[in-house]
């Protein structure tokens, strides 16, 4: 964790190095000094993850010390097939080869490592079934194959050790069902099968999962009714089982989970209402049943308060007693009129003080509407009202090695972003405000204030805030893998076609909800790829909010004279200053075609005659042009799946174009972005395997 660079020299000479470790600096060159270890045979730690490193893993790796526990290699660009010469390596307990460029299949002397209790590959290329050598295993406890090419069944083997308490499969190509005897890991803590081929129905004996915090059974193919025992896992924080084709009605004892914070059922066969246990569950945070066949009464006590109609859109039976799930009104069944005489008593003395009471509240919420709108709430009243952490700036400078430049994450307009560690131990990016810049001071309490309303899975989440007359900071989450923009444009990152897909769906979810599923409409006014974030999982969130628009009530269009950034702003913005949810979609048009061509819209390249939009507008009028401008690397004419990607680069071109159109009301909306991505990713993955 310095900033070391250079080559990594060989350690031949270094016989009784038991413990080296070089991770997360800035190292480069070929992956051969691993070769110089094999003399050093009291070797038991070996850590060179997220180095700019390159090559394959040489198959001297199995003449490493038997004494070698832990060997991890993340993020180091490496090649080529796993040696199994690794499974000479007996006494490993952790092997961590994730987020790098293998190949090939699983070695399945990878099984002969006994003593393992930590297997990580997730984020490569690796294919094949999963070996069932590696239920040898008797040890393991995180499996960590996720986000690969891999195929078949999942091994049966796998339910029978008991020590498995993470196993993250997802997003491979998968088939067949979940072997029965899963339900037997009675210790497990995550279960994640998503975006997979699987089918089947799930057993009521899920439920036997007592301790279970995430089941994400997402993206498959299983059908059937939803098993009502699997309120029996009351430990459950976060369900997903969208994407399926689950029927038959929402269990009425999902009600019983307490400790649900999400819970996704979209895009199933699911029918009959929503359950009103579901308005006990106190945490839940998120919840979608879009796009199923429910029906009756949308339930408003409890977490409903706090959803939106992005909750339950294309479901055409549902009804609310309020208009802002933007269903049809139930009908209210006429109750048998009172007695006469408690009719008059009620007309007579009880209704005129009600309806007093009612003109005297709408007159005081008229006259703080006209105070609010002719000022803007101060952080110190933002903060008032929400849960944020209060840290103070001594707790700040031990935290970041007062603002040290090892610490610095990044630069922006209206100050720097630091990483940081709170007292209690939590690791936080810190945005620290210069308010020496003329709009700072405005940037802070115009963040403050849209970050104090909206809340999604997909936008960076706020800590706490450190704000005082002479200094400003807010304390965010922490995303260990940077921002979009690194990874689009540094040589030692990469991402595929399914992992750009993924994050594109992430922020245009995020858009769909501040312009659809908020109160009032948000206006980010200034997507781009340093303003996304990534997660360890990779899972996009937007950030910085500091020229973020809240709309009022019934508007649609502003006025602003705050400048965005040159090359994303939409035409009508640069000229005339108006922000409306249009403007966001344009942006995004950029930022689509920016990440499948690697082509900044500032780039050298173009100008006032040719844009980015121009240029890949001419290659989806020729035929056979989107290679010329997909980004290096991503399409190839030699690659098996070449029609499966190009097909997807060209309906993501396509719809950037629908972002980009001159007019703002020829634009589509978010509502229809997120639609026809989610519609281009399951094409592209069902192409996968045809092809």
């Amino acid at each position: 964790m310095n900033s070391f660079s250079g080559p990594v020299p060989n350690f031949d000479n270094l016989r009784l190095l038991r413990d080296l470790r070089i991770s997360e600096n800035n190292l480069i060159g070929d992956l051969r000094f691993l070769s110089s270890l094999t003399n050093c045979q009291y070797l038991k730690v070996l850590q060179i993850s997220t180095n700019s490193l390159h090559g394959m893993l040489p198959t001297s790796m199995g003449n490493l010390s038997t004494s070698l526990k832990q060997f991890r290699a993340s993020e180091c660009n490496i090649t080529g097939a796993i040696p199994s010469e690794i499974g000479n390596l007996s006494s490993l307990f952790m092997l961590s080869l994730s987020s790098n460029q293998l190949t090939g299949f699983i070695p399945t002397r990878l099984g002969k490592l006994k003593q393992l209790e930590g297997l990580y590959l997730r984020q490569n290329m690796l294919q094949g079934h999963i070996p069932h050598d590696l239920c040898q295993m008797s040890n393991l406890v995180n499996l960590y194959l996720h986000a690969n090419m891999l195929t078949g069944a999942i091994p049966e083997c796998l339910g029978e050790l008991t020590t498995l308490r993470i196993v993250y499969l997802g997003s491979n190509k998968l088939n067949s069902t979940i072997p029965s005897n899963f339900w037997n890991l009675v210790d497990l803590l995550a279960l994640n099968l998503s975006s997979n081929y699987l089918s089947g129905q799930i057993s009521s004996e899920i439920g036997s999962l007592k301790v279970i915090n995430e089941v994400d059974l997402s993206w498959n193919q299983f059908s059937g009714d939803i098993p009502s025992l699997i309120s029996n896992s009351k430990s459950i924080e976060f369900l997903s089982l969208a994407y399926n084709k689950f029927g038959g009605s929402i269990p009425n004892s999902m009600g019983s989970i307490i400790n649900l914070r999400s819970l996704d059922l979209s895009n199933n066969n699911l029918s009959g209402v929503i359950p009103k246990s579901l308005e006990g569950l106190r945490y839940l945070q998120y919840f979608n049943v879009s796009y199923n066949k429910l029906e009756g009464e949308i339930p408003t006590g409890g977490p409903f308060v706090n959803f939106t109609a992005q909750s339950f859109v294309q479901n055409s039976a549902l009804c609310a007693a309020e208009t802002r799930f933007h269903v049809q009104l139930c009908v209210q069944t006429h109750k048998r009129s009172r007695p006469k005489n408690v009719s008059v008593f009620f007309v007579k003395y009880i209704l005129p003080p009600i309806i007093s009471a009612i003109i005297l509240v709408i007159g005081i919420i008229v006259l703080i509407r006209r105070r609010k709108l002719n000022k803007v709430p101060s952080p110190a009243d933002i903060l008032l009202n929400i849960a944020w952490r209060r840290v103070s700036y001594q707790e700040l400078v031990r935290g970041t090695s007062a603002f040290s430049e090892t610490n610095l994450l990044g630069r922006g307009g209206f100050g720097s972003v630091f990483r940081g560690t709170l007292s209690d131990g939590l690791n936080v990016a810190i945005k620290v405000f210069n308010l020496q810049l003329e709009g700072a001071s405005k940037s802070f309490d115009a963040e403050s204030e849209i970050l104090s309303t909206v809340r999604h899975r997909n936008l960076v989440r706020i800590i706490g805030c450190c704000c005082n007359a002479e200094f400003k900071a807010l304390i965010l989450a922490y995303m260990p893998n940077g921002s979009l923009e690194k990874w689009l444009h540094s040589e030692s990152h990469c991402l595929d076609i399914l992992q750009r897909l993924k994050i594109a769906i992430d922020v245009a979810l995020a858009l769909e909800y501040l312009h659809h599923g908020h109160t009032f409409p948000v206006v980010h006014c200034d997507i781009k790829p340093s303003n996304i974030l990534l997660d360890e999982d990779m899972t996009a969130h937007v950030a910085d909010f500091g020229l973020s628009k809240l709309f009022d009530e019934g508007e649609v269009v502003i006025q602003t004279n705050t400048l965005a950034t040159i090359g994303y702003t939409a035409p009508e913005y640069g000229s005339e200053g108006k922000v409306s949810t249009n403007g966001d979609v344009y942006s995004y048009g950029i930022l689509l075609l920016e990440m499948f061509t690697r082509k900044k819209p500032t780039d050298d390249m173009f100008s006032e005659e040719m844009s980015l939009k121009a240029w890949v507008s001419e290659a989806l009028l020729q035929e056979n042009a989107i290679i010329e401008v997909v980004a290096p690397g991503l399409l190839t004419r030699e690659d098996r799946h070449f029609f499966a990607k190009e097909q997807c680069v060209s309906s993501v071109f396509g719809l950037a174009m629908d972002c980009l159109a001159f007019s703002p009301d020829e634009r589509i909306n978010m509502i229809q972005i997120v639609a026809a991505l989610e519609k281009i990713k399951i094409r592209f993955l069902a192409n996968n395997i045809m092809h």
